[in-house]
């Protein structure tokens, strides 16, 4: 039998997580997932931590009580043990002087205000490279399969570093299994495998049932968890930041390493939701 094991959203993009106990999943996913995003300003771009790692050493939890326009203020916790609250009006420079580089905290905007996330497009001829580093990925390595991804959001993708209205890199949620988790940990006996890699939204238990991938195989599928349904769509590609260095992880690269030779390069699955509802821990999830 599956269930949900955990739920998790994050604050801010590419920074450490909340885990909470349910969720009202709407269209957009867990509400205020990705609520506030980073901004080099020296790149003049939207930042993940697949181009700006330190953000993984970073802490955010939203603060009860408080508006920012669309999303709840945040606080954020430091590698040096301070903290700096999105409301500070000196918040981007503190930011900027911890991180080490200009950078800007974005609360999210309206689909129409996009103006913060463009990017300057790569040339033709620079975009696998470009991917090939990201992903971690050598020179005989095979590019990741991207065909999943609807049209819409890879139009969005040339201009923008996430589609507008939203700081998710392409879809709204991911779903991991537990049975995934172990097959890695099989690859890699003495590694450290902990779902704060994979940034997941939803963690699957499958009671030990498996130790295979087990998501890959509902792709094109409806999955039912709690009173919401998710469109499973595409395997999740995965990129460098499952390897790094975040509070308590130490840095392997043989994490990716495996995913690349093992695990057709990814773990869990981005999904779509098809109907809203309220998903709460231990509810069960049945694949249809």
């Amino acid at each position: 039998m599956l269930s949900v094991q955990e739920l998790w959203r994050y604050p801010v993009k590419s920074m450490g997580g909340e885990k909470i106990a349910a969720a009202d999943i709407g269209m957009n996913g867990i509400p205020y997932d990705r609520g506030w995003a980073v901004r080099d300003e020296r790149a003049g771009a939207i930042r993940t931590a697949r181009l700006l790692p330190a953000l993984l050493l970073y802490q955010a939890r939203y603060i009860e009580g408080t508006w920012a326009g669309l999303v709840p203020h945040v606080e954020i916790s430091m590698p040096d043990g301070g903290t700096v609250r999105s409301d500070d009006p000196d918040v981007d420079r503190i930011l900027s002087d911890s991180i080490g580089r200009p950078v800007t905290l974005w609360s999210l905007r309206p689909p129409e205000d996009s103006e913060h996330l463009r990017i300057t497009p790569l040339e033709p001829g620079e975009i696998e490279g470009e991917w090939r580093r990201q992903m971690g990925l050598l020179p005989d390595d095979p590019m990741p399969d991207f065909s999943g991804i609807p049209a819409k959001i890879l139009n969005d993708l040339k201009d923008y570093a996430t589609p507008p209205g939203t700081y998710f890199d392409a879809f709204t949620m991911n779903v991991l299994t537990t049975s995934s988790m172990r097959h890695l940990q099989g690859l890699l006996p003495d590694a450290d495998i902990r779902v704060e890699r994979f940034r997941p939204n939803i963690l699957v238990d499958d009671q030990g049932e498996s130790d295979g991938i087990r998501e890959h195989e509902w792709v094109g599928r409806d999955i039912a968890i709690g009173g919401a349904r998710l469109k499973v769509v595409m395997d999740c590609p995965r990129c460098t930041i499952a390897s790094a260095r975040q509070p308590g992880i130490d840095k392997d690269t043989r994490i990716s390493r495996a995913m690349v030779n093992h695990m057709r390069q990814s773990i869990s699955v981005y999904c779509e939701v098809a109907a809203p509802g309220t998903v709460r821990e231990k509810d069960a999830v049945l694949v249809r």
